[in-house]
C-alpha cells in the first residue's frame, strides 16, 4: 500500500468539538481514612453522574487510570463490576502522570470514532491513607528501570531534580523562584474548599521547609493524598442530551521521548513542546489563547520547565515569569487555580485530573472567588515519569468552538 506525499508538516486530523465534557466530579480528597480506592473511585463517579444528569447505565466506555493502592491490572474492570455496569469499552492506562489527558484524547477519539457514546474518565487512589509513606514511596520508585537507574541513585524524584539542576545552570534560575511557583500555588489553595494545605507561606518557609534532593526542599514537592475524579465524555452533537454544562475539547496531543533519564534528548526542553504544538494545531489556537490552565506541578521547577515548553513564555524565562507572577490572577495565564499537587492534593495518577476538574469549572464559571473572569480556553498539560511522557488536552466553551 502506497503511502501519499504531502509537505514536510503532516496536517493535524481534528477533534475540535466532535467531544464534550458533560459531567465532572471528584470525591473527598486529602487523608479520608475508611474509604477503599474503589470506593473514592464510586464516590467521584457517582458525582460525575449526577452532575450530567444521566443514570449509571447510560455508560458505555470506562477509560481509568491505574492505582498503586489497589493493584488491579484491569482497574476499569474492577471499577465496572463494583460499580454494577457492563461497558463495551473499556482500557486501563498508564503513562505515569501524562495519563490523565491521554484518557481525554482517547475518550474524545472513542466517542467521535462510534467506539462508545458515554465514556467515563475516571482516576482514584489513596496513597496517604492506603500505603504507607514508604510504600508510596516505593511504588513510584520501584517504576524506574532496575538495572540502569535504581542502583545509582535514581529515583523518580531525582530525575526531576536532575532537570531543575540543569535548569539553574543554563539559564541563571534560583531557588527563590522555585519556591515562588508553590507560595503562588498556596494562595490559590487557601481560596478552594476542600484543599489539602491552606496554611500561607512565604518563600523563606520553602527555603527552609529541609532538603528532600537538591535542589528541592519539602514544600517545592507535591503532596501524598487520597482522592478520586470522573468526568462524563460524549460527541458533541449529543450535549443537548445532558444536565452538564458541555466544555468541548478542542484539541490534544501527546509526546513519548524516552524511557530512561540518561537518554533523555535535552534536560531541559522535553516533549511538551510536540504535545502542546500538535493540541494548539488542532485546537485552532495559541498559547496567548489560553485563559486558564492546569500545568502538572510534582515539583516547582517543573512548572517553571512547562510554562516554557507550552509556549507561555521563552526558553529560560520561566523563573522570571513566575518571580513577575505572571502565573496568577492578573498574570499573563493563572495556572493551577485550586492549588495544584504542591497544595491541593495529589492521589498520583489521578491528581491531573484534578487539574482537569479546576478547568472545566473555570470554564463553566462556577469558581466564585477563584473565578478567572471571561475564561473560555483552557489547557491541560500532564507529564510523568521524570518528563518522559507528556501530553496536553484543550478545552474550550460553545464561544470558544
Amino acid at each position: 500500500m502506497s503511502i501519499p506525499s504531502g509537505g514536510s508538516t503532516p496536517s493535524v486530523r481534528s477533534l475540535r468539538g466532535r467531544a464534550a465534557i458533560v459531567g465532572a466530579g471528584r470525591s473527598a480528597v486529602g487523608r479520608v481514612p475508611g474509604r477503599s480506592v474503589l470506593a473514592l473511585a464510586s464516590d467521584a463517579a457517582k458525582a460525575a453522574l449526577a452532575d450530567a444528569g444521566i443514570e449509571r447505565g447510560a455508560i458505555d466506555g470506562v477509560l481509568t487510570s491505574a492505582a498503586f493502592a489497589a493493584t488491579f491490572h484491569r482497574f476499569s474492570v474492577a471499577f465496572s463490576e463494583y460499580f454494577g455496569i457492563t461497558p463495551t469499552f473499556s482500557n486501563t492506562l498508564q503513562v505515569s502522570g501524562a495519563t490523565a489527558a491521554t484518557m481525554f484524547n482517547i475518550a474524545a477519539a472513542a466517542v467521535s470514532g462510534g467506539l462508545a457514546n458515554n465514556v467515563l474518565v475516571l482516576g482514584a487512589d489513596s496513597l496517604l491513607t492506603g500505603l504507607s509513606p514508604d510504600l508510596a514511596l516505593r511504588s513510584m520508585t520501584e517504576s524506574r528501570d532496575q538495572q540502569y537507574e535504581m542502583p545509582f541513585g535514581i529515583p523518580v524524584a531525582n530525575t526531576f531534580a536532575m532537570t531543575a539542576h540543569r535548569h539553574m545552570k543554563e539559564f541563571g534560575t534560583t531557588s527563590e523562584q522555585f519556591a515562588q511557583v508553590a507560595v503562588i500555588h498556596r494562595e490559590h489553595a487557601m481560596r478552594t474548599p476542600g484543599a489539602q494545605m491552606t496554611e500561607p507561606i512565604t518563600v523563606d518557609d520553602v527555603l527552609g521547609s529541609g532538603w528532600v534532593t537538591t535542589p528541592y526542599h519539602k514544600l517545592d514537592c507535591s503532596l501524598i493524598s487520597d482522592g478520586a475524579a470522573a468526568f462524563v465524555v460524549t460527541s458533541g452533537d449529543r450535549v443537548g442530551d445532558f444536565a452538564g454544562k458541555p466544555v468541548y475539547i478542542l484539541g490534544g496531543g501527546e509526546c513519548y521521548t524516552h524511557e530512561h533519564i540518561f537518554l533523555m534528548p535535552s534536560l531541559t526542553t522535553t516533549g511538551a513542546v510536540q504535545s502542546s504544538a500538535k493540541a494548539y494545531a488542532m485546537a485552532g489556537v495559541g498559547p496567548r489563547d489560553i485563559d486558564v490552565a492546569g500545568v502538572y506541578d510534582c515539583f516547582t521547577g517543573t512548572v517553571i520547565m512547562m510554562l516554557e515548553d507550552l509556549g507561555f513564555c521563552p526558553k529560560g524565562e520561566g523563573g522570571r515569569f513566575v518571580a513577575d507572577r505572571q502565573i496568577t490572577y492578573g498574570g499573563s495565564v493563572p495556572i493551577n487555580t485550586h492549588g495544584g499537587l504542591l497544595s491541593f492534593a495529589h492521589p498520583g495518577m489521578p491528581g491531573s485530573l484534578l487539574h482537569f476538574l479546576e478547568v472545566v469549572e473555570q470554564l463553566r464559571g462556577c469558581c466564585g472567588d477563584r473565578q478567572v473572569q471571561g475564561a473560555e480556553v483552557g489547557l491541560v498539560h500532564s507529564l510523568g515519569a521524570g518528563f518522559a511522557t507528556q501530553a496536553t488536552t484543550i478545552l474550550g466553551t460553545e464561544a470558544a468552538l
